[in-house]
């Protein structure tokens, strides 16, 4: 759940307000960013590549640059080792540029996700060293390859690292370790990606601030998602100013295979499009096709080369789906629904998406999420990702000695591996160790009324800009907004298009919000800009709605909230008709547990009133109907029935010939049997169940045997498959019946 509240600021000092000229609405966001006084302004409208901090000023710089000079004197083979992220494919590109300009003998290296696994690598370094480097330089990677640098040491090679990640308890000894964040250091900007502590080498090599790698620079830095503010803005600020008018053909070359327009990207199109890109590559194929594409002089091969990319990324999105489809049946198929984590495996899986799949399904079904694959050498491997308020990196952390042979990561996100035999152990622990997440207060910056915005809003908030990690999008609220009209959008009709007085509101995966505009409270959204046709239009894309009762809704006693697939808080008192469904509404919607309560206990003491799930009966839900509330949502959300509809006449034929085919096999086994017979497992289960009370079926020893002699014609008499048809007409005609007739239903009860 989230709360919202506004963030709070004094007011910018007149005097600066008019000194910069600068709209009411920039200095609002100026000053709810901290920047309140003349000198910060200024740094931060005026401030280019020239202000960056000296970069001498960094640990082990000047012992960098004397190694790499020597180098290049002496015609000493370079390679740089690089990573197979976009930071680390444009960190790598950077230096490889840099070097080459200065006359060095530089190669690259960038290792393969799947064969060489992150950072240093024992292996690669015996290569590198075998193949006459005498010189390694890490990017983006190497704080982690104490073992790693030590061999090269001991081979006479020399490493410098280049770095941005945590330290570990040894550091390597190398010849220099230039690290954004090294203790004790002068160098006044902290959180640089692995691209931007390369930038900060090639300014001290070149001696100069180097703008035509800013384009690079800028990749890196949206892409790894670190601080966009101090020295991030400016990389990232000029780096956007470079890169639109950028002469790289690899890069031009990308950005159309992106559909972007020169001059027209932004921040979000590089996080959103050109990142990705880069990232996909690493994801499924060799990293060093992308880097040869930023390298690459020639346009023909740049434009060969960002064919190959968005070949990969398109791979990429089948891949994600295909996983994430695969993910989802067997969450259906385990009826793992009411568990409170989810550990989810399949041998066949890519590898390279599981990261993206596990958030995926994380935040479509609210429960932190790991995905394993099988890798090469057998032990299981794969990516897990929580939802705000549970820390996924505490709840697996006590779990690596005992568990795990790889783990690592951070709050909601993380890498890990295990033996096979340990994956059971593995969920069962993982779902011991789920905590109730917290309620995550998120804030917006100003209520504003859509029908007032002045019209130059987008340059207003531009001036804030860019925005990123450290300096989040504004958001704004309006407030019980006026929707004149509505549609939804996309393919399977998932996206929402709002119109309130003129401006135009997105929101991707929301359509089924458009059901809900009357009980729209607030929405937060971010304002920006829509090209289309050559024009430009001012466009707001929702990041939250808030939910509540208009004023005039207080003779409205039922509402019919049926279509909603979140939970709204807006009730006193949720009530559920049984007791099991409650376990599945709190995994689901993270419930209050003081609102919960069972419909039989409920004494009518609460002004707004949820049911959740469906009555077994007409007689439990004309009870509950005549109960005293002054508001009743109606929802029949949850129900406790073994299917969600009756398996056929074929599927029961199917099902008892295989028994006959295959007899003596264990009831867990047809879980495995489910999907080779094309049938739901819950189906498979539903129909053993009939058979069993018909006598058709026996179990000896745990093992299941059809009866011989007995024919499955008579299936149509069990009681439980008629009780079953029975609750199943019953809650379908609640959850298809027209709103005015449930409604007027239920108002005649009162």
């Amino acid at each position: 759940m989230t709360n919202w509240q506004q963030k709070a600021a004094a007011n910018l000092p007149p005097e600066v307000q008019t000194q910069f000229q600068l709209s009411p609405l920039t200095a609002k966001l100026f000053a709810l960013r901290g920047k309140t006084n003349a000198r910060e302004i200024d740094w931060w409208l005026h401030a280019t590549e020239n202000d960056l901090a000296d970069p001498s000023l960094m640990h082990d710089m000047d012992k960098a640059v004397a190694r790499i000079e020597q180098a290049i004197d002496h015609g000493e083979k370079i390679t740089i080792y690089g990573d197979y992220d976009a930071d680390g494919m444009t960190a790598t590109a950077i230096l490889v540029e840099t070097l080459g300009i200065l006359g060095g003998d530089v190669h690259y290296f960038i290792p393969n996700r799947f064969r060489d696994g992150y950072g240093p690598n024992l292996q690669a370094y015996q290569n590198l060293v075998a193949d006459g480097t005498k010189l390694i330089i890490t990017v983006d990677n190497g704080v982690t390859g104490a073992e790693e640098v030590a061999y090269a040491k001991s081979q006479g090679v020399d490493t410098i690292v280049t770095d941005h990640h945590t330290f570990q308890a040894v550091k390597p000894d190398c010849a220099a370790l230039l690290h954004c964040n090294y203790p004790g250091q002068a160098y006044p900007f902290d959180d640089y990606c692995g691209a931007g502590v390369a930038y900060t080498l090639a300014r001290a090599l070149m001696q100069d601030p180097m703008p035509e790698l800013l384009d690079l620079a800028l990749i890196g830095t949206i892409g790894d998602m670190v601080k966009v503010t101090g020295e991030g803005r400016i990389i990232v600020k000029q780096g956007l100013h470079y890169l639109n008018q950028t002469d790289r053909p690899g890069l031009r070359a990308l950005i159309k295979q992106a559909g972007l327009t020169m001059g027209q990207i932004n921040e979000t199109d590089v996080g959103f499009a050109i990142a990705p890109r880069l990232n996909a590559v690493g994801r499924l194929g060799d990293a060093k096709l992308a880097v040869d594409l930023l390298l690459t002089d020639d346009e023909n091969q740049a434009a060969e080369l960002a064919k190959q990319v968005e070949a990969l990324n398109d791979q990429r999105k089948q891949l994600t789906q295909q996983v994430y489809q695969g993910a989802l049946q067997q969450v259906h198929a385990q009826r793992w629904g009411t568990r409170h984590t989810l550990t989810l495996f399949d041998k066949n899986w890519h590898e390279g998406v599981l990261g993206l799949v596990a958030n995926k399904i994380c935040r479509e079904l609210g429960k932190p999420t790991l995905l394993l694959t099988q890798g090469e050498n057998g032990e299981l491997k794969g990516s897990g990702r929580s939802l705000a308020g549970f820390n996924l990196f505490n709840a697996l952390s006590p779990l690596k000695s005992k568990l795990l042979t790889h783990f690592g990561g951070h709050d909601y996100a993380c890498g890990l591996s295990l033996k096979p035999d340990k994956l059971a152990d593995l969920r069962a622990a993982f779902e011991k160790s789920y905590r109730r997440p917290q309620p995550v207060t998120q804030e917006y910056d100003l209520r504003i009324d859509s029908s007032q915005l002045p019209a130059g809003v987008l340059q207003e908030i531009v001036l804030a800009g860019p925005f990123g990690t450290d300096n989040p999008q504004p958001v704004f609220q309006l407030h019980w907004p006026q929707v004149s009209s509505s549609q939804l959008m996309g393919q399977e009709q998932a996206h929402l298009w709002l119109n309130c007085h003129g401006l135009q509101i997105v929101g991707f995966g929301l359509g089924y919000v458009q059901k809900l505009l009357p009980l729209i409270k607030n929405l937060y959204v971010h304002l920006e800009p829509n090209y289309w046709r050559g024009q430009t239009k001012l466009q707001a894309q929702i990041c939250g709605v808030e939910y509540g009762l208009p004023a005039g809704w207080q003779d409205k006693s039922v509402i019919d909230l049926r279509f909603d697939r979140h939970q709204l808080d807006l009730a006193d008192r949720y009530l559920f008709f049984d007791e099991d469904n409650i376990v599945k509404a709190e995994s689901l919607w993270q419930l209050d547990p003081d609102k919960v309560d069972l419909v039989a206990n409920y004494q009518g003491d609460a002004d707004r009133v949820s049911l959740i799930d469906v009555p077994h009966n007409q007689t439990e839900l004309d009870q509950a109907l005549r109960s005293d509330y002054q508001h009743l949502f109606l929802r029949f959300s949850l129900d406790n029935l073994p299917v969600k509809e009756l398996p056929k006449q074929a599927d029961f034929a199917k099902v008892w010939h295989y028994l006959r085919e295959h007899p003596g096999l264990r009831l867990e086994d047809y879980q495995q049997v489910a999907p080779y017979l094309q049938l739901a497992t819950e189906n498979v289960f539903f129909i053993l169940r009939v058979f069993f009370q018909l006598g058709l079926l026996k179990l000896d020893n745990q093992r299941v045997t059809a009866q011989t002699g007995q024919q499955a014609g008579s299936l149509m008499s069990s009681s439980y498959y008629a009780a079953t048809a029975s609750q199943l007409k019953f809650a379908t005609q609640l959850r298809t019946m027209p709103a005015s007739q449930l409604i007027a239903y239920a108002k005649q009860l009162k």
